[in-house]
């Protein structure tokens, strides 16, 4: 192993033959060799080779500088020799120990041939990370709290057979011999490589992704996977029996894969560019049902290539860290296995798939074609050529009936210096369109990934409405460049509903957007997105300070639409009809009087116990002890704002949470009206179109119409939420989607979802 010296066994008398990898240290035991009689010995050895002496008791060796120096032979004196070459011949060094007794009389020797041999394993860094300035390379995953990355025309991290520890120095042009190869760091002082999971397809007719075939086809193949080189010097053959394999664990070996042609012989490095097909065919040689390669010696000094890809993303039984490991075998005697007497390990991290937030720019738009939302398709795509995006229709052979394709796939990305693509997440909802992310989706960097529970079963809250990213944020000093994601639950202390297990594992295993939980059990659906949304801003404020990226956090509020009706009824506009119940005409003054409906909220009582409020309250009379300013809301603004009152205090809950999880201030928050209702279950369904449920474009908005009280020829829900977020430099465009989503428990939003471009941030 690096840093541990290889020990021989020294025979007086006899000579024996070893191999000395360049770096790394060899120990001989004198005492143990010394023949009856012996007290002292000398040491003579070729320029090739470095010696030093080491006495029991002694924490510095001394140096063997000639070849008249004796010393006294000590019980524990060990001889530790180097070389610092490469051999040309085999067995063209060599070290000859010449023991003496009393009066310095020569009794015998001992001697080892020496073959010095140089390996060294050079393989693609996936992220490097460094300040500008920085005199040398640092290395980290996508989740370091570096500045900037670096520059670099090719950065690889180099495992070196030569002993340890290890510097980071340049060696050549893009070229670093790395410091820890047994470890995997994140952070600007981190150091590691990363694989790319192989899930797209390059290739029209293999399975359903590359990673589930044994084939490489095609030069895209390659460039998926990272470049590995195994570098050798030495004599033109290595002494008889020794070998060089290429070894992985067998929890590492169904998570990546290594290939290498055919016939390497003494390869440059990356020849694949140059040719098409290379002329050679690449083959499998570690992976799943071969966990050990013996690599041929071509003699001298050369390269051998091998392609290394990832075959599975972070997950609950997967860290992400996975290993290979370059032995040099020794033969024993015949019919015994060799044994290691080198061994070294690189450790890779597979990159991890990375979230979007509404912030970044969209690319695609996709959305499903129904047989009542043809409207609303025409207005999508009037909005979409104003965001300079695409739109793309899932039309019904696909869908099979199923509108919600948000609920269905995140659209998100995976990324390494020497390729990025998109990635699509499909949910464990089986609803009409699982077919969608295989057939329409996955393509030539376009990849796959669905995470399907074998013994769970499915809810609402396992739908991506209920998955939600923040923008960068910075954190009591702690940076987030690539956000923050948000998962709907259950209460802590309750029972309800929670994300299938084997999707939460898989969020939190990806690392760079540590996972947030919201409390999301009180609604219906139960989705975070029906009561939180972000979206950028122009204004000068930064939000938080260290990032250029400015947004604002947009929460749904009942108490923000009271208040707005409360105004609108001291203006004497009480009588205002709420468009979208027309025909039962309910206006601002039956909306905040109305018995009937806050009878329905009395199932708040599954609102969480949290201190002074009662989960029984409103089912007997008030008591010592009970919220008297719950109360107080009956008395001033009626049973039903204060029967609201704690959906309210639901969103408030999470609105603490989000605040100290993303290190946000008041000013960071804009309350949108919102009303709901609860259903038979005690589950919150909104009572108009929610408007917090919209599409981000950029600036340009897709909000849900509310058809909320029209006062002065204007609804007047609307000209709230413009005066909120238009000053932020945002452009609203209300779409009308009571028909052919709200009416099912959904929003314009829920119905779509959105490609965008990638995190400047690598």
């Amino acid at each position: 192993m690096p840093g541990e010296p290889r020990t021989l066994r020294l025979q007086h008398g006899n000579r024996i033959e070893a191999l000395c990898v360049l770096g790394g240290h060899v120990r001989a035991d004198v005492f143990g060799a010394a023949p009856a009689g012996a007290v002292a010995f000398g040491v003579k050895h070729t320029e090739g080779v470095s010696v030093d002496v080491l006495f029991r008791g002694r924490a510095e060796p001394e140096a063997v500088s000639g070849a008249g120096t004796r010393w006294p032979l000590d019980e524990g004196t060990v001889l530790r020799f180097s070389m610092s070459r490469a051999s040309s011949e085999v067995n063209d060094n060599k070290v000859t120990v010449s023991f003496y007794a009393d009066g310095g009389k020569p009794i015998n020797q001992a001697g080892v041939f020496l073959t010095g041999v140089e390996l060294q394993e050079s393989i693609p860094v996936p992220c490097a990370w460094g300040r500008d300035g920085d005199s040398k390379a640092r290395f980290a995953g996508s989740g370091g709290l570096a500045a900037k990355p670096l520059t670099l025309p090719r950065d690889e991290a180099a495992l070196s057979l030569q002993g340890s520890p290890w510097t980071w120095t340049r060696i050549g042009m893009g070229w670093w011999k790395r410091t820890a190869p047994t470890s995997w760091a994140w952070g600007p002082e981190g150091h590691g490589a990363i694989l790319l999971v192989s899930c797209d397809k390059e290739f029209p007719f293999i399975p359903p992704s590359d990673c589930d075939s044994e084939q490489v086809f095609n030069r895209e193949d390659l460039l998926d996977m990272a470049q590995m080189v195994l570098r050798t010097e030495g004599p033109q053959r290595l002494p008889r029996g020794y070998e060089i394999v290429l070894s992985v664990s067998v929890n590492d070996a169904d998570k990546k894969r290594v290939n290498n042609p055919d016939e390497p012989g003494d390869l440059p490095v990356f020849p694949f560019l140059a040719d098409p097909f290379f002329g050679q065919r690449y083959v499998q040689v570690l992976g799943r049902r071969k966990l050990f390669h013996a690599v041929p010696y071509p003699g001298g000094a050369a390269e051998l290539g091998f392609f290394v890809e990832g075959l599975r993303f972070p997950d609950e039984t997967f860290s992400g860290l996975v290993s290979i490991h370059v032995s040099l075998l020794e033969p024993l005697a015949e019919g015994i296995p060799h044994s290691p007497i080198f061994t070294d390990t690189v450790v890779f991290r597979v990159a991890p798939w990375i979230m979007t937030p509404n912030t970044m720019a969209p690319v695609n738009l996709f959305a499903c074609s129904m047989k009542d939302n043809y409207l609303f398709t025409k207005e999508i795509q009037s909005l979409v050529a104003k965001a300079s995006c695409k739109l793309k229709v899932c039309f019904g052979y696909i869908n099979r009936g199923d509108r919600w394709m948000q609920d269905e796939i995140r659209l998100g990305y995976t990324h390494a210096p020497h390729n990025i693509f998109p990635v699509v997440l499909d949910s464990p909802r089986e609803r009409g369109m699982e077919q969608l992310p295989v057939k329409e989706l996955l393509g030539p960097n376009f990849g796959y990934v669905h995470k399907e529970p074998l013994f769970e079963a499915v809810a609402s809250l396992d739908s991506f409405g209920n998955v939600e990213v923040s923008p960068p944020v910075s954190v009591a000093g702690k940076e987030y460049p690539l956000g923050r994601i948000l998962i709907g639950s259950s209460f802590p202390a309750s029972a309800g509903r929670r994300m299938t297990r084997l999707v939460r594992d898989f969020l939190y295993a990806q690392h760079v957007q540590a996972p947030v939980e919201l409390y999301s059990d009180w609604l219906a659906v139960g989705n975070v997105n029906e009561f939180v949304t972000f979206v950028p801003t122009s204004d000068k404020k930064l939000t938080p300070a260290v990032f250029p990226q400015r947004f604002r956090m947009l929460l749904a509020s009942p108490a923000a639409c009271y208040r707005l009706f409360r105004e609108k009824q001291k203006e004497g506009q009480g009588e205002a009809t709420m468009a979208f119940r027309v025909f039962r005409r309910v206006t601002i003054n039956k909306v905040l009087s109305n018995e009937v409906l806050a009878q329905q909220n009395q199932y708040v009582q599954v609102i969480p116990n949290t201190p002074g409020h009662n989960p029984h309250f409103w089912q007997r009379p008030p008591q010592r002890g009970t919220n008297s300013s719950l109360w107080q809301g009956v008395v001033e603004f009626g049973l039903l704002s204060a029967l609201l009152h704690p959906l309210q205090r639901c969103i408030d809950w999470n609105r603490d949470i989000l605040k100290k999880e993303l290190g946000l201030l008041e000013e960071d928050i804009i309350d949108l009206p919102a009303l709901f209702k609860l259903d038979k279950q005690g589950k919150a369904v909104p009572y108009f179109p929610n408007t917090v449920t919209m599409i981000v474009l950029a600036k340009d908005l897709g909000i849900p119409k509310p058809f909320g009280p029209v006062a002065g020829g204007e609804c007047c829900l609307e000209r709230q939420i413009r005066a909120l977020l238009e000053p932020l430099g945002l452009r609203c465009r209300f779409l009308e989607d009571v028909a052919s989503y709200h009416g099912s428990l959904g929003e314009v939003r829920c119905g779509t979802s959105v490609q965008r471009r990638p995190f400047a941030f690598k």
